[in-house]
């Protein structure tokens, strides 16, 4: 561990005994700014301290590391009702961060707030409309030629509202706040569900939709369900391939993708000092895969040293000094414990079409015979904002150069993704793109790429069978390349690299040989790397706009005749009557993410003008009536045709609508244009066996009702044929079953309980048509 003074140390022990005074001396009375960026906002340890005294005293027990963070930011310690699992929290994020894809619509709601500046520090990341083509220059390239409208709107508008504005080519969003913004004890929420990614830096950062973040930038406390708190016991010593990746591949195997809902899993043990900082961001990034929260380690000595590698040793020493807040209470106890002896941990590869279905190295080989998977491997892609540090890299390049020393280069397509410009720039300099080149490798811009569907792949026609390998965190079906047939696995750099060279998915690189150029069989030596670049970070172009001294000339750029921007008229409010005869637009089948409810790739071009992206509204949701996606029926015409189209139809009708959908409905990505798109086509409701946390709230937040089945076997109730009723709004409370009345094309009718989790605020959002017409009317009262 880091060296801590007596003092310190006697505070830590004090903390651990679960005494309430952590530092003798006033943490605020010392000044450290968040980040080298930004003047005038400063770590409020201070208020932290203030929080958690008053909550040791109320809730009389010890604490993790989580809970403290968390708690700490809470807007009322006093009066803050805290139950894991049932309390609502109002909390006080430090900061905001936003990339370009969902920023379009969070700045589009937040220049309706009436705010003429953002409350927290917030930054705006243009990663995710850059297409992976033909490599990195020409691809930036034409993305900001084919951009440039949404580019524009996005400088122009965080210039004027005081945002802060990376470029496109700067890197991806999680990456360039890990080595900016990102600092221990914070708590910040991000408008991308892999925002938890700073969780490597122990802070808690959470994924959210746009309107979320609108809250926070108009100073508005932001709610969240008071997470229940899963301990993942780390113990033994990462050694050989085996590397953070395969970490959260394990967990992911063992809680599944839902098993982390509405939990933030909490990593310790003596196993965590083997984990470099941006290892353990790669363990948190992948946690949203598992719907967690978000993730989040314990502050030790290898955090310090990423904070003094990426000139912040300020804030390195402030965390010092407030270690002992940072690390959970002898005695916490956990909703939920796991065990992982790292020195036992097999490299995993996970997949295909979900990223649970977790299988060890040594088994995978049995598994692609069994299950007939492509042994062929097409295309080995390593990077995104999952694997992309300076360590990755170099360990990555290690296998390659051993590669290329038996003359060998890749058998599959291999490309590689940097996470920022500071990581480019620095593998540029110490010759780890060389050594990629060499081998066939093509190097991508600093941007998502394949790891969004942002990908003109080009070696397989649409639908033919085929397997790729990647070190990113998702794998949904169509997921990367918009191909169905795709078999899309998920490992760590190491795996993917090596299996490159091999060319099929059958290759172990533990224990199987390849031949060299010369003839001669050879084994790989296990990979090597440095956590951290020896002559330190390049930090390439400057690629960062702060925003002007004097904002008021500043025009926000958007053209009334755009097909990409679109300002946003108010939602109708409810009309205080019980919806009836609501006919079933679809009855979802089994897994629906938000990529099946709003897909991404060539659409994401419209992510900033909602009526253009409703029409991809559920058009890959698989309809139960006959299974098949993008086709549904019109239960007044009788006329088939595509969901957004019927929808559309229904709401120009006067139709109210709902949605029947299955378990864990909306999970994966934070995009609230999965509830926005749903609400402007007229959908009342979205009734399912289960939600996934971030997709839930943003219906709530667009004014929809997020309803489940009391009894999740009640699904198989519904026909897609029915009509129902939605009896109980008149008198709609918090903790009270609403009633869906069934009408069956028979003539035969049921009563069905449907359970919520509404609040009052949120049951004000659905009366007001929004949250964002709520925040509007109050301030307009205000100002009365």
């Amino acid at each position: 561990m880091f060296n801590l003074t007596t003092r310190t140390a006697n505070a830590l022990r004090r903390m651990a005994a679960g005494m309430a005074t952590a530092v003798d001396t006033r943490i605020g009375d010392t000044k450290v700014p968040m980040s080298l960026l930004e003047k005038g906002a400063y770590i409020n340890y201070q208020r932290i301290e203030d929080n958690l005294k008053v909550i040791r005293e109320r809730l009389q027990r010890p604490l993790t590391m989580s809970e403290k963070i968390l708690y700490g930011h809470l807007d009322e310690p006093h009066t803050q009702d805290i139950v894991r699992g049932t309390s609502y929290l109002k909390l006080r994020p430090d900061r905001v961060a936003c990339q370009d894809a969902t920023a379009q619509m969070a700045l589009l709601q937040f220049m309706s707030s009436g705010m003429d500046t953002a409350a927290v520090p917030t930054t705006v990341h243009c990663d995710h409309l850059i297409e992976a083509q033909v490599g990195g220059p020409k691809d930036l390239a034409r993305a900001v030629s084919n951009n440039k409208e949404v580019y524009d709107f996005l400088a122009t508008a965080t210039a004027k509202y005081g945002l802060g504005f990376w470029k496109p080519g700067s890197g991806i969003i999680h990456q360039i706040i890990l080595e900016n913004y990102a600092f221990p004890g914070g708590l910040m929420i991000g408008t991308d569900s892999h925002t938890p990614n700073a969780g490597g830096l122990n802070m808690l950062a959470i994924g959210v939709g746009g309107a979320d973040a609108v809250d926070v930038m108009a100073d508005i406390p932001w709610e969240l369900k008071c997470p229940k708190v899963i301990g993942v016991n780390l113990t033994g010593k990462m050694s050989g391939w085996t590397t953070p990746k395969d970490v959260i591949l394990k967990v992911a195997g063992i809680l599944t993708v839902k098993g982390g809902t509405g939990a933030i899993v909490e990593y310790k043990g003596p196993g965590v000092e083997s984990l470099s900082c941006t290892g353990m961001a790669t363990v948190c990034n992948m946690g949203a895969e598992i719907g967690a929260t978000t993730s989040v380690f314990p502050f030790n000595r290898r955090m310090v040293d990423y904070l003094n590698a990426t000139r912040r040793p300020e804030i390195a020493k402030y965390a010092q000094q407030f270690a002992p807040n940072l690390q959970a209470d002898e005695g916490a106890e956990y909703d939920e414990h796991i065990e992982i002896n790292l020195s036992e941990l097999e490299p995993h590869i996970n997949g295909p079409f979900t990223p649970d279905l977790a299988t060890p190295v040594s088994k995978f080989k049995e598994e692609v015979a069994k299950n007939g998977w492509p042994e062929e491997l097409k295309v080995a892609l390593i990077g995104s904002c999952t694997n992309s540090s300076y360590e990755d890299m170099s360990r990555a390049a290690s296998i390659a150069k051993e590669a290329s020393d038996h003359g060998l280069s890749t058998k599959s397509k291999f490309t590689i993704t940097p996470g920022s410009e500071q990581v480019r720039a620095t593998i540029d300099r110490d010759g780890q793109i060389g050594v990629f080149e060499k081998v066939g490798g093509l190097v991508l811009a600093n941007a998502c790429g394949p790891c969004i569907g942002q990908w003109d792949r080009q070696d397989v026609k649409k639908g033919e069978k085929n397997s790729i390998i990647t070190s990113y965190n998702r794998n949904f079906t169509g997921r990367n390349d918009a191909n169905p047939a795709t078999h899309a696995f998920v490992a760590s750099p190491d795996i993917v690299t090596a299996f490159a060279f091999a060319g099929k998915l059958t290759f172990n690189p533990l224990t199987d040989t390849l031949k060299g150029a010369d003839g001669k069989e050879f084994k790989f030596s296990d990979p090597s790397g440095f956590e951290l670049p020896p002559r330190g970070y390049d930090p390439g172009q400057d690629t960062f706009q702060a925003p002007p001294s004097d904002r008021a000339a500043v025009q926000v750029a958007v053209a009334p005749t755009s097909d990409r921007l679109q300002l946003l008229k108010p939602f109708a409010p409810w009309d205080g009557k019980t919806p009836t005869d609501l006919p079933i637009l679809i009855k979802v089948k089994g897994k629906c993410t938000t990529d099946h409810i709003s897909a991404g790739g060539p659409w994401l071009k419209y992510r900033g003008h909602l009526e253009n992206i409703s029409k991809n509204c559920l058009i890959g949701a698989i309809n139960s009536e006959n299974g098949e996606a993008n086709k549904v029926k019109n239960q007044f015409t009788g006329e088939w045709g595509p969901v957004p189209q019927t929808a559309e139809a229904y709401r120009d009708k006067g139709i109210k609508w709902v949605v029947i959908g299955d378990h864990n409905y909306g999970e994966g990505s934070s995009r609230e244009h999965a509830a926005l798109e749903p609400r402007f086509l007229g959908g009342l409701a979205i009734i399912t066996r289960s939600f996934a946390r971030i997709h839930e709230t943003n219906l709530k937040k667009q004014g929809m009702l997020a309803l489940t089945f009391v009894d999740p076997g009640d699904y198989d109730k519904i026909r897609p044929t029915d009509k129902v009723d939605i009896l109980g709004l008149e008198s709609f409370a918090p903790g009270k079953n609403l009633t869906l009345a069934v009408k069956h094309q028979d003539g035969s009718k049921e009563e069905i309980p449907l359970a919520h989790s509404f609040n009052e605020g949120q049951i004000e959002w659905f009366k007001a048509g929004s949250a964002l017409n709520l925040m509007a009317k109050k301030r307009a009262d205000a100002s009365a």
